[in-house]
């Protein structure tokens, strides 16, 4: 399966990695354009490819791992047609380069986000582990690491509940993506902590 990327940061980068090793294929994009990412591409190798921001998001399956100041802006500049297409919503509301958390006046970061992308169905899901132990691998020990899903569309949850569990991931649903979401996103009860489950 083609997964599209917005973004090729850190987080981005590591999702391509799992992806690709459970054989997908990933699109990566950024606001510089494909040439620059001809490097990043290279390095990933056999599977991975880069495209423009409209072609990455073209995808069956989209994530969305930008700086929370750039996702209304690269959300607005694409066609309004997203035809119930999965949007992976990775990103946290921190403010660069002052790593301040931006006020959403009480709004839940992935509503927002589902407001910017009509059509599309939206799971919040791989914001709440910090990068150095989601780079570090799923297992803690005999355990596996806990990733969470939060959205309103079940099917789609589903899926990107399989395709985490594919990286080997334990996965837990939150539920809707107003209460879930809150839960997940800065400042929410499960930001940031590092969780595992003890395999049967």
């Amino acid at each position: 399966m083609l997964i599209g990327i917005l973004g090729a940061g850190e987080v981005a980068l590591a999702f391509s990695r799992y992806a690709l090793r459970a054989g997908h294929q990933v699109r990566l994009s950024n606001s510089r354009g494909p040439e620059s990412l001809k490097d990043v591409v290279k390095e990933l190798g056999t599977g991975a490819s880069a495209g423009t921001i409209r072609e990455a998001a073209q995808a069956p399956i989209v994530l969305i791992a930008l700086p929370w100041h750039k996702v209304d802006e690269v959300l607005k500049s694409l066609p309004d047609k997203w035809e119930n297409r999965i949007l992976i919503d990775a990103t946290n509301h921190f403010l660069l380069p002052s790593m301040e958390i931006a006020d959403l006046k009480g709004q839940v970061s992935s509503e927002i986000v589902q407001g910017l992308v009509p059509g599309a169905r939206v799971v919040k899901a791989l914001n709440n582990l910090r990068m150095s132990k989601f780079e570090a691998g799923p297992r803690v020990g005999q355990s596996r690491r806990i990733a969470f899903v939060s959205g309103d569309d079940s099917n789609a949850k589903q899926e990107v509940d399989s395709l985490i569990r594919e990286f080997g991931f334990a996965v837990i649903d939150l539920g809707s993506l107003h209460d879930g979401g809150r839960m997940q996103q800065l400042e929410g009860a499960l930001a940031g902590l590092d969780l595992a489950q003890i395999d049967d």
